[in-house]
């Protein structure tokens, strides 16, 4: 399931991601509202985190709060802003600052796990296309963030700019696999090591060449990692740390090549 963030009233969405959240009370006759945009985003969140956005609806964050989803139209035009809302709210957890006084690549692999962490908190995040951007204060804090950190590099902001894309890829493709190896379980009652023994028994009894038809995946073998953690989410997170510290090895190259000859 993909959601393209971006798709209400542009107006109405601009400002409620960067006005005031608060809507003031009427003074006219009838019950005064006791509701808020920020409490509506806040059990949005808590709905799509537990649920996933699937089960996202104006009713059912509606019932979540003890209204009708009618109740919720004074403060958010419908879902697709509260989409947005709470797609920057989101990023806006992620840390502001990352010391780079031991130099940017500790900065920078900080800020990677920081990713890491925000995304598989909150894994309807990866749901949240970015393709079309919400261009709110979460999403700019994180731009800022990512480019303060690896502009330390020295390298020209043009070159860091492609740099950031590649790093927030990383996060988000590794990341996508562990939450979806959680979610499996959730979905199927069936637990990862359950499934992988049913399965994996079957292929020495049914394909006993295997290991010579497909020679270099044998020889991968198992992972030898003693771990609590299930199979396919370890995988994801050590591919998520192989991936960082590659790119971030091919950016001292480049920094290396860009001071020219010694």
């Amino acid at each position: 399931m993909v959601v393209f963030a971006g798709q209400g009233d542009a107006r109405r969405s601009m400002e409620l991601l960067w006005g005031p959240r608060v809507v003031a009370p009427r003074t006219g006759p009838g019950p005064k509202p006791g509701l808020s945009v920020e409490a509506i985003v806040a059990a949005a969140v808590d709905i799509a985190d537990a649920e996933g956005m699937a089960a996202l609806s104006m009713r059912s964050v509606g019932e979540r709060l003890g209204r009708t989803a009618m109740a919720l139209y004074t403060y958010v035009p419908g879902k697709t802003e509260l989409v947005d809302l709470m797609y920057d709210r989101t990023l806006g957890e992620l840390p502001s600052s990352f010391s780079t006084s031991d130099g940017w690549r500790p900065a920078a692999l900080a800020l990677a796990d920081a990713l890491w962490d925000l995304h598989l908190r909150h894994p309807w995040l990866l749901q949240v296309s970015p393709a079309r951007p919400v261009l709110g204060p979460g999403e700019f804090h994180v731009q800022e963030t990512l480019l303060s950190v690896l502009a330390a590099t020295g390298l020209p902001l043009w070159r860091v700019r492609w740099v950031v894309a590649a790093l927030f890829n990383i996060v988000r493709g590794s990341v996508q696999a562990a939450a979806e190896s959680r979610q499996a379980a959730t979905e199927t009652g069936q637990s990862e090591e359950d499934w992988w023994f049913a399965r994996s028994a079957l292929l020495g009894e049914l394909v006993p060449d295997l290991a010579a038809r497909f020679p270099t995946v044998a020889k991968l073998g198992p992972s030898v990692e003693e771990s609590d953690e299930p199979y396919l989410e370890r995988e994801a997170r050590l591919s998520f740390e192989a991936g960082v510290e590659l790119l971030l090895d091919g950016v001292e190259a480049a920094i290396v090549k860009a001071s020219g000859p010694r």
